[in-house]
């Protein structure tokens, strides 16, 4: 089966002064996250899409998707972690004990404020993690990217041509992601800012998907308002 884990659990800090998580705001007349959702819901290859929030905002995820979503058969909506890390991992736990895990299982992480994923980067995301076990979309980093050891001098300049920026969805066999999370050290736990990091650190291969500029993260309320104008563009056209 192919599962989505939709990661709802930020707190938004960035966004300014809300009353609600960033991914509870509005993006033209939905919520972001339900944004995120139908694209999902579109692809007919995925089984089951589970939404991860915090424990206090279940209830509201609950009532925005049966507000605005027709058919949510698909939808389960439980409890993420403290980090992105155990969010993963809750949303795998679920599954094995309501489900069972089978040897093809493929899970889908995917970030709930990145609502302009189409149908290209889930098929592939899809296929490869079928292939290799875990995929990463990423895009060609187009500025000249820059290192700092100690955040007040340059200590580096990556050549260019070999750095990506990292996008979602990251997607994996889920055997072989809950045996990798379970494989790392403390001290590996304390720099891991991503699943397919956990794989590199234990020498696994991650194959890459082509992104799109326009697969932002919405963090901020200026990728808010940028937000609002794609998707204003897209209205039009």
């Amino acid at each position: 089966m192919t599962y989505v884990e939709i990661l709802a659990g930020g707190k938004g800090t960035r966004m300014g002064n809300t009353d609600m998580p960033k991914q509870f705001l509005m993006l033209g007349t939905k919520p972001i996250f339900i944004h995120t959702m139908e694209q999902f819901l579109l692809n007919m290859d995925i089984d089951k899409i589970i939404l991860l929030c915090p424990k206090m905002w279940i209830s509201h995820a609950k009532d925005t998707i049966d507000k605005y979503l027709s058919d949510t058969s698909k939808i389960i909506v439980i409890e993420g972690g403290s980090s992105r890390q155990e969010t993963i991992l809750n949303g795998c736990k679920y599954i094995e004990k309501e489900y069972g895990i089978n040897d093809d299982d493929i899970i889908i992480t995917h970030d709930a404020v990145r609502p302009f994923v189409n149908q290209r980067i889930i098929d592939e995301n899809i296929k490869k993690a079928k292939k290799y076990g875990a995929v990463d979309t990423v895009i060609p980093a187009t500025d000249t990217i820059v290192e700092s050891s100690d955040g007040k001098s340059l200590s580096n300049i990556p050549v260019r041509n070999n750095m990506y920026q990292g996008q979602t969805p990251q997607s994996f066999n889920i055997k072989k992601l809950m045996n990798v999370f379970e494989s790392l050290t403390e001290k590996e736990k304390e720099i891991l800012t991503d699943a397919c990091k956990a794989f590199v650190l234990k020498g696994e291969t991650v194959s890459l998907v082509q992104g799109e500029v326009y697969n932002i993260k919405i963090t901020t309320l200026h990728d808010l308002k940028l937000s609002n104008a794609i998707l204003a563009e897209r209205t039009n056209e």
